[in-house]
């Protein structure tokens, strides 16, 4: 199974995508510390669709990449990490 790629590596777009959500969104420090963390673990992914429920936030994937954020109450598709 492959690994979340790590923020370094995403493409550009894909981070510049993410921080919008983020701030959006208004991801907490604590919170994107969670996700650093988590990232930081490469956990496996799947090839399709996941995401990672946080308790405050969910972020949404497609295979190795993050593409983003929602808040708790929003519905996630996908697998669920």
């Amino acid at each position: 199974m492959p690994q979340i790629e790590t923020w370094s590596r995403l493409p550009q777009v894909i981070r510049d995508h993410l921080v919008d959500r983020m701030r959006e969104r208004k991801i907490s420090l604590d919170d994107v510390n969670q996700l650093r963390i988590w990232i930081e673990s490469r956990p496996d992914v799947p090839q399709g669709a996941w995401y990672k429920d946080f308790g405050s936030f969910k972020i949404c994937g497609e295979g190795i990449y993050p593409k983003t954020f929602l808040l708790a109450g929003q519905t996630a598709t996908g697998r669920k990490l």
